[in-house]
């Protein structure tokens, strides 16, 4: 039988938990079924402030949380882009669609494709052409900050019908230069810029409605429904905005919109039908088809679609490098 304590003596303290190891994350996250549980250990482990908030950030994760709400933030285009939950998350394809707007952007201030590569914001900003920018159905901002950082000289505006997705936007779009506005596609946006937007981008939703319960559960369970539903055929907001863009696109100004590739015949007969100039630019490796409408310059110069663009990313040396949200 063990000997009593003595009245004096004191029982051993029971041992503190011990701090998440790397390995015990990614053990956490491979058994909740996370795919990449290498990557977002490292993520996890180098943004949590303590192993509380370490212990805390596994936990939502495991419990399906989307690890951009988890982390607070989404690597795009370079940029560390603040996203709070009930935002819709930034997509990596969605790259493809900042690549061509800019593009379309250095032409704008006068450097030409064949300048593209060894072009510079400093050469941009000599022509002292200041590209006006509209990012609609806006989300976290993350397409227009991306754009703007990687022309530099525009004036950029940005609106959601999302109260959370304004907010969030407002961190990422104002530390840009760029103004948020709260509403419906363009009624909130100011008057003024009538005829004046040289590039506009809509990452409009595109699911069709019957197909969004077969999205993955941290989409359909964690972003807003209105990011992600575009009514039975997934083309309802794009047809809306593509009726509306001519009003507000400058003489040459140009519409971006990212679909799905079967949804191309139906979108671009939207555009052609507005009197808009219509490319269509896919990339493979992205996975990404973006439409890209152009408001002829000339009366009368509409309404066809001219030969689609095949997959181009813009340099390294053009894309801003990462900051903080």
């Amino acid at each position: 039988m063990p000997p009593h304590p003595s009245p004096v003596s004191t029982p051993p303290a029971a041992p503190l938990p011990s701090p998440l190891s790397r390995a015990a994350v990614i053990t956490e996250l491979r058994a909740a079924g996370c795919v990449f549980a290498e990557d977002e250990a490292e993520l996890l482990l180098s943004t949590a402030r303590t192993p509380d908030d370490l212990a805390a950030m596994v936990e939502r994760r495991v419990g399906g949380l989307p690890l951009e709400h988890v982390l607070g933030w989404a690597e795009f285009y370079g940029l560390r882009v603040a996203v709070d939950p009930g935002v819709f998350v930034p997509r990596r394809r969605t790259e493809f669609l900042v690549d061509q707007a800019v593009g379309l952007g250095l032409r704008n201030v006068g450097l030409g494709p064949q300048n593209v590569r060894l072009g510079s914001r400093a050469t941009a900003a000599r022509t002292h052409r200041r590209t006006v920018v509209v990012d609609l159905c806006c989300g976290s901002g993350a397409v227009g900050a991306a754009l703007a950082a990687g022309l530099e000289q525009v004036d950029l505006y940005a609106a959601d019908i999302e109260p959370a997705a304004v907010r969030c936007a407002r961190r990422n779009v104002t530390a840009a230069g760029g103004e948020v506005y709260e509403g419906d596609l363009f009624d909130p946006l100011p008057a003024g810029l009538r005829g004046r937007i040289d590039i506009l981008l809509a990452n409009v939703p595109y699911v069709p409605t019957e197909e969004v319960g077969l999205l993955p559960p941290e989409a359909r369970e964690y972003e807003p429904m209105v990011a992600l539903d575009g009514g039975t055929d997934g083309l309802d907001v794009l047809r809306r905005v593509t009726a509306a863009a001519p009003q507000w696109l400058a003489p040459g100004g140009h519409l971006l919109v990212e679909t799905s590739e079967r949804q191309v015949p139906h979108a671009v007969e939207a555009f052609t039908r507005n009197g808009l100039l219509t490319q269509v630019a896919s990339c493979d490796e992205l996975y990404a088809t973006v439409i890209i409408g152009t408001l002829p310059a000339e009366e009368g110069a509409g309404g066809d679609e001219v030969a689609g663009a095949a997959c181009t990313r813009s340099p390294d040396a053009l894309r801003p490098k990462s900051v903080g949200p």
